[in-house]
């Protein structure tokens, strides 16, 4: 009994991903089997983390610098993540994240876009999580149109 009520809450969160604009079936499935189905957050920093997309600071004497992010993580959840950004940006314009990188990054070179990117995508991870944990949907985000 507990095995199908597992799979009616996976399931759920599929469909739940699934309606916000700039994911689809492919996205919803690989995230919530990869990632959300199976293990329980107690944080924001736990789901940034897991994926690998946290920084990795170094600091020696006067000398501190950042060498990138860990990719500890889970590297289909990591890559994932990052394509769900960018189609995050395409798809929901009005959301506080996309405003978020529009302003932050507006102006600058390519490769900083392309280190924004991952910020996007951990900070979309941890609205994802919040998402499925809460039903709260990310700041601006839209559903797509219910089908008739």
């Amino acid at each position: 009994m507990r095995e199908a009520a597992e799979v009616g809450g996976v399931m759920a969160m599929v469909q739940a991903l699934r309606q916000l604009k700039g994911i689809g079936s492919v996205g919803a499935w690989v995230f919530v089997m990869e990632f959300f189905g199976w293990r329980q957050f107690k944080n924001g920093k736990e789901v940034g983390a897991l994926a690998g997309l946290t920084g990795t600071p170094y600091a020696s004497g006067q000398m501190q610098r950042e060498q990138g992010i860990s990719k500890a993580g889970n590297r289909r959840v990591r890559a994932l993540a990052v394509e769900i950004a960018w189609l995050w940006l395409r798809y929901q314009p009005d959301s506080a994240l996309s405003r978020w990188y529009a302003e932050r990054f507006a102006g600058t070179s390519k490769r900083h876009k392309r280190v924004g990117i991952v910020a996007v995508a951990r900070k979309l991870l941890v609205a994802l999580w919040r998402y499925l944990q809460t039903g709260e949907l990310p700041t601006g985000a839209r559903l797509k149109p219910a089908k008739a």
